[in-house]
């Protein structure tokens, strides 16, 4: 899928509606855990994974770089450290004359404030002042996957990232989980339009009767009842 139009099916959805297209695909549902955020609220990015496992030195992110297409979305890989940054205006910089949609820090960035004013969406574990003070053997592969949390991603994944957070996609099969996602987004939002119209959700989702269901059928579970009437708040 284009850039542009990954760019312009997410400005519609979701992190959230993701997640939930990838329970119903039963494709795992790879979210960054919570503590990796946006650096400005309201941030959004959305591209290719153009990965870097960092060791002590900037050189790895020029490296990849070197191979970034316009769209693509550095994640940078420093293991989750929160005793120094690997990340500042520089990269940043940089980054965002290569045509790249953003930065995904897994460990800490610095140069906040020169950060929002370049403008380029950065998601990371927060922020310190030093930079790091350490340089170790770069791993094999080093451009070929990072490691975020409990994933390990690669060129072959996409990431999304929001408000609510991070979340990888396999680059394979997007345009299904994107369309899945948008008829969810859909459901819910004609759910909450009813509800706002003074139907109330349990009205809709024949609350009243999954009760009765469970009472005849204590084996009965929500999501099997939801899957009946075509509610989509679970899967």
């Amino acid at each position: 899928m284009e850039h542009a139009e990954l760019r312009r099916r997410f400005a519609a959805l979701t992190t959230a509606n993701l997640a939930d297209a990838c329970l119903r695909a039963r494709t795992p549902v790879r979210c960054a855990p919570p503590p990796l955020r946006a650096l400005v609220p309201g941030a959004r990015l959305a591209g290719r994974v153009l990965p870097a496992r960092h060791v002590g030195s900037v050189d790895v992110f020029l490296e990849a770089l070197e191979s970034a297409a316009p769209g693509d979305v550095l994640v940078a890989d420093n293991g989750g450290r929160t005793d120094e940054s690997c990340v500042g205006d520089l990269v940043a910089l940089e980054a965002q004359a290569a045509g790249l949609d953003g930065m995904v820090v897994w460990g800490l960035h610095r140069d906040t404030a020169d950060l929002r004013e370049i403008g380029l969406p950065v998601f990371s574990l927060g922020a310190t002042p030093t930079g790091p003070r350490r340089l170790d053997a770069r791993p094999d592969g080093a451009l070929d996957s990072a490691t975020v949390g409990e994933w390990s991603v690669g060129r072959a994944d996409l990431v999304f990232g929001d408000e609510d957070g991070v979340l990888f996609l396999p680059a394979a099969g997007a345009g299904e989980l994107l369309a899945i996602a948008e008829s969810v987004r859909d459901t819910e939002r004609r759910q909450a339009d009813r509800i706002r119209g003074g139907e109330p959700l349990r009205r809709q989702l024949a609350f009243a009767a999954y009760l009765a269901g469970r009472r005849r059928d204590p084996a009965l579970t929500f999501r099997a009842h939801l899957r009946a009437v075509g509610g989509a708040v679970e899967e």
